[in-house]
């Protein structure tokens, strides 16, 4: 199969709890043709030392340090406006991807000539431990399907630009990853779920009832600020 190239954006802010996993996760794809680029946000922990440690061992982890503290849609913007590849993936600084992922991913969207597709993802507890709950995709989605239903999970996607074109991340303080999916689907008719959970998704220090409430406001937010709805 040709590989294009993927790049995979990573914002990072104080993550060295768990950056060093995400890295791993990637260096382990079956898939080798990628770059990461890590967005560190102007960390005071050692999440730069962790990059570039990584960075020594492998040309294509990519470090890219902001000025000033920006936020998470500057962050990703940034990752974008560098990125090389004809694929754009995102992963969150604390989330896990299962080996195949991109494997799975890029050959689904290319046989099918897909733009934009998105992966079902199991739940994770703080210490890495699978739980038993997965956020499962549907088929596809549209515009009007992802209004009554944020499943899209940022870490899970995969956007072709060939097919999209370019793109950015609304400024919004949260939210802004959803925001983003219905500004493509407007021109975009459907985004196309693989049914298999290939990404793990953590659950940081709060139960999952009060990342709902969060999930809530920030959807919310987008709807009412960013689609003026």
């Amino acid at each position: 199969m040709n590989e294009p190239l993927v790049s995979i954006i990573t914002p990072v802010y104080n993550a060295e709890k768990f950056l060093e996993d995400t890295i791993k996760s990637i260096i382990k794809q079956s898939y080798e043709n990628w770059e990461l680029i890590l967005v560190d946000d102007c960390s005071k922990d050692s999440s730069s030392d962790i990059i570039k440690e990584y960075k020594k061992n492998d040309d294509r982890i990519k470090y890219i340090k902001l000025e000033k503290n920006s936020g998470a849609s500057i962050s990703r913007n940034t990752g974008i406006k560098n990125a090389k590849g004809r694929f754009i993936a995102f992963v969150d600084s604390d989330d896990l991807w299962e080996e195949t992922k991109l494997e799975k991913q890029v050959e689904y969207m290319l046989k099918n000539d897909i733009g934009f597709s998105f992966t079902s993802y199991r739940y994770m507890r703080e210490n890495g431990e699978k739980t038993n709950k997965v956020a499962k995709a549907p088929f596809k989605i549209d515009y009007e399907g992802l209004l009554k239903n944020t499943i899209i999970g940022c870490s899970t996607v995969l956007i072709d630009r060939n097919i999209v074109g370019d793109f950015e991340m609304p400024i919004v303080k949260r939210g802004q990853d959803t925001a983003t999916w219905l500004k493509i689907l407007r021109s975009e008719k459907y985004a196309y779920g693989i049914e298999e959970a290939l990404v793990n998704y953590r659950i940081v220090g709060n139960s999952l009832s009060s990342n709902k409430m969060k999930a809530l406001k920030r959807t919310w937010n987008t709807y009412r600020n960013v689609e003026g709805l």
